[in-house]
């Protein structure tokens, strides 16, 4: 039986990931921190687990849906970088390493950009602290020389699906009437369909040529604006109460998160994979939100 690894694979991605893979036949072992997987800890059962394995899908790290005071910005390093050197000591241990390795980065990599969009090629990386949670990780993840196994970094988008990641807080927002414009409302809002994410895995698996980095994000990214805007029209709620910079500011504090989820500009384009073939499912939001929010 075809074997794939996932690690950090009990969250919102993972869960989904989990579901599909078993659906196609093969044997999942998940790394975790929960008892009734393999846990963190355990060198020579994730070892084991590796052995003779097609694919490691790293999904692992500690959400950023928080303040970013001292202990959490260093539970937030610590659970991408430590996690990733882990695995990549594992597969040097192997006699049989997994063909393919693809490790989660994520699109915040790049600057705040409002002026044109972010590439592979011409993206230009930006500052601060999640930036550097990001170069750490890719840099962790590429560090490792692994002459038998494929290495994949997927910079990710905002990832949209029915049980879940963001999904949950922005129709709340919209059905309580507060689903209007957050900030300025022209910051872009950069996405990905979890189905589109999970193709996209078994594209890159299958094409034996590719390594490196890839944006994995919608060609068809938007603004805040249009956002709100569109879950209004789904939702069928005739209006949406504007989000201030101030009252965001004021209620990240007081939910235990951060502006910067909201008020970042993400204009990522996902250049390489349109390049190289990979036909996207959910190539605009709307088809999406519709996917994700009419039953």
């Amino acid at each position: 039986m075809k074997k794939v690894v996932l690690a950090g694979g009990t969250g919102f991605i993972g869960q989904y990931f989990n579901r599909k893979f078993h659906e196609l036949g093969y044997d999942v072992k998940t790394i975790s921190r929960s008892q009734e997987h393999i846990l963190w800890d355990d060198e020579s059962g994730i070892i084991q687990a590796l052995e003779g394995s097609e694919l490691l899908i790293n999904l692992a790290g500690k959400s950023v849906n928080c303040r970013y005071n001292e202990a959490n910005k260093k539970e937030i390093m610590e659970s991408r970088t430590e996690t990733t050197h882990i695995l990549g000591e594992a597969i040097m241990a192997c006699k049989q390493p997994p063909k393919v390795w693809i490790n989660s980065s994520t699109a915040t990599i790049y600057r705040h950009a409002e002026d044109r969009p972010m590439t592979e090629e011409n993206g230009e990386i930006g500052t601060g602290f999640s930036v550097d949670v990001a170069t750490n990780w890719e840099k962790t993840f590429f560090d490792f020389e692994l002459p038998h196994t494929r290495q994949i970094a997927l910079r990710i988008a905002i990832v949209l699906g029915k049980e879940g990641g963001v999904m949950e807080p922005y129709v709340n927002l919209v059905r309580f009437g507060l689903g209007g414009v957050q900030g300025p409302g022209t910051q872009m809002f950069s996405w990905i369909h979890i189905e589109d994410l999970y193709q996209i895995v078994l594209f890159l698996k299958d094409r034996e040529d590719l390594a490196g980095v890839f944006n994995c994000s919608s060609p068809s990214p938007v603004t805040n604006s249009e956002l709100m805007r569109q879950l209004r029209t789904i939702m069928k709620v005739p209006f949406g109460l504007p989000s201030p910079k101030w009252m965001l500011e004021l209620g990240s504090i007081l939910i235990k998160t951060e502006t910067e989820l909201v008020l970042k500009s993400r204009w990522v384009l996902p250049e390489r994979l349109e390049q190289e073939g990979y036909k996207f499912k959910y190539k605009n939001l709307e088809s999406a939100l519709k996917d994700i929010l009419i039953k």
